[in-house]
């Protein structure tokens, strides 16, 4: 099967460390404490009834799901320097936009993976409508995107910046 652009997450290196670890941690100790957890809650008899064994079994249900998230975007990764300050949008710049030419009605957000999602920072996918439509433009450039009720939405670049954090 052949990648697309779309089917690829780019990570910095430290990025991918950082998930790499993570992963190691959830597949390793995390998912040992978890199963220690519930043996123990197991024991303590009737599990109809038993808080604690079925707060395990969705602490370890979440964790499987996060491994598996984890396990695919790793493989999809590709491991790249931050972007260069070129002015051209692209994943790992945050980038400024002015709501149909409008200067005073404007938004800031860091165009990633939401595995780079924290609360520094809004963060919009580049597979997301608005990610998606401003990819690839350059600072002063229009681009159009699609609205959730199929109605089209106008923006402008006016900064494209390398994220730093």
């Amino acid at each position: 099967m052949t990648q697309t652009s779309e089917d690829v997450t780019w990570l910095t290196q430290e990025a991918y460390n950082k998930l790499k670890e993570e992963l190691a941690y959830l597949s390793g100790p995390a998912r040992e404490e978890v199963t220690a957890k519930i043996a123990a809650a197991r024991e303590e008899g009737d599990l109809r009834e038993n808080g604690g064994y079925h707060a395990a079994k969705e602490e370890q249900g979440k964790q499987e799901l996060r491994i598996r998230q984890l396990t695919q975007l790793l493989e999809k990764a590709k491991v790249g320097e931050a972007p260069a300050e070129s002015g051209v949008v692209a994943p790992g710049m945050v980038v400024t936009i002015a709501f149909d030419g409008d200067e005073d009605d404007t938004m800031t957000f860091l165009l990633a993976s939401r595995e780079y999602a924290s609360s520094d920072i809004e963060t919009y996918s580049p597979q997301s409508p608005l990610g998606g439509g401003v990819n690839g433009h350059k600072v002063g450039e229009d681009a159009v995107y699609e609205l959730p009720n199929g109605k089209m939405a106008s923006v402008r670049i006016l900064k494209a910046e390398p994220y730093n954090g």
